[in-house]
């Protein structure tokens, strides 16, 4: 795996949910969504407990358009 940086198991992304509205909660490289909110404020809440219960990682935060605007570390409790 040289020069590939692999992602935690516990990182999250919020993005919009073009097809249903709302927003998801999502893994990296995975389709179906670990969540679904109404509000982009609840997905970042809901990803921030997730991602503390799978031990800490990275809450990855993407905007309407779907371009990635914001990246928080989330350490385990």
């Amino acid at each position: 795996m040289a020069g590939k940086r692999s992602a935690n198991d516990s990182d999250r992304y919020v993005q919009p949910n073009k097809e249903r509205g709302g927003w998801d909660v999502v893994k990296e490289g995975h389709k179906q969504a670990s969540a679904h909110t109404e509000t982009k404020a609840e997905a970042i809440d809901r990803a921030r407990q997730i991602v503390r219960n799978q031990g800490g990682g990275e809450l990855r935060i993407k905007n309407e358009q779907g371009r990635l605007v914001d990246s928080n570390t989330v350490k385990a409790r």
